[in-house]
């Protein structure tokens, strides 16, 4: 993953990776676009109901306004136009304004449309991406859109490269469980405490040893946290005078408890920025 330099009057301040986005007070928020693959299976849900609005409206609608009299020879074709453009273009602009960049299909593949920047698009938005839509996807099979989106990061397709968007990973992964809880001789190291991350294959054995020592046996149990308590230290400062199964235990909790609430606030800011509301999920009314 590349990293870009923030720069300013001092020089550089910070690195940004490619598939960040910093807000306005300088987060970097890890959204993650969804795969090319899910972008595929997503478009051709979407595909599949234009196309089923289309021949049921136009079974439906034709037998009915012809029983009517509404309907005649000359008109069939002027009403199977406007209903074609009905179902391809001014639906999905609809569905995808009105959701902030959800469908069917969309919400099928876990993704949802956002702007380059995070945030939810609007009409402008969604009305590029539709007329754009019509050429790239239905009027070549998909054919541009999914050679455009071989060539781009993102998997983006030419509607989405006009229009400054990209289908974001919606399903975000699960806040780890809470923490076991500070053991009670390290209440005090915890409030001063500055645990770096650990690398995530040592992450995840003290989490798995913080978790089952008690049923290990005594002495395989002493080796192991030694071991582990040796390479955890270097990542810890201060380091605390206690024995290492100790130590592992205040180590999983304080990386547990940090990692939620960093989750949280990455979760909570990019709601805000999706135009939601962090507590409930609904829309906010700030206007774009």
């Amino acid at each position: 993953m590349s990293t870009s330099a923030l720069t300013g009057p001092r020089g550089p301040r910070a690195l940004v990776a490619d598939d960040e986005v910093l807000t306005g007070e300088a987060v970097a928020l890890d959204l993650q676009p969804i795969g090319l693959g899910m972008r595929v299976l997503g478009g051709f849900i979407d595909a599949v109901l234009a196309w089923a609005i289309y021949l049921v409206v136009l079974l439906w609608g034709v037998a009915s306004l012809i029983d009517a009299g509404i309907l005649g020879p000359g008109t069939f074709q002027i009403f199977a136009i406007v209903l074609l453009i009905v179902s391809f273009a001014v639906v999905p602009i609809t569905v995808e304004t009105l959701t902030r960049g959800r469908s069917l299909g969309k919400l099928a593949a876990g993704g949802r449309i956002v702007r380059t920047d995070g945030g939810a698009i609007g009409f402008r938005h969604a009305f590029i991406r539709g007329i754009v839509g019509v050429l790239e996807v239905y009027m070549t099979v998909g054919g541009i859109a999914l050679l455009v989106g071989v060539f781009t990061p993102r998997a983006q397709r030419l509607g989405d490269l006009v229009a400054g968007t990209y289908s974001e990973r919606a399903r975000r992964p699960p806040l780890p469980p809470p923490a076991p809880g500070i053991p009670e001789p390290l209440t005090g190291w915890a409030e001063i405490a500055d645990v770096a991350r650990l690398p995530d294959r040592l992450d995840a054995q003290v989490t798995r040893f913080a978790a089952g020592a008690a049923r290990m046996n005594p002495a395989v149990r002493a080796r192991i946290s030694a071991e582990l308590a040796n390479d955890v230290r270097p990542f810890v400062s201060p380091v605390p005078d206690v024995p290492p199964e100790l130590l592992l235990a205040g180590v999983a909790a304080v990386r547990r408890e940090r990692d939620r609430a960093t989750l949280r606030t990455e979760r909570e800011r990019a709601a805000i920025l999706g135009g939601e509301d962090p507590m409930t999920g609904a829309p906010l009314d700030a206007a774009r």
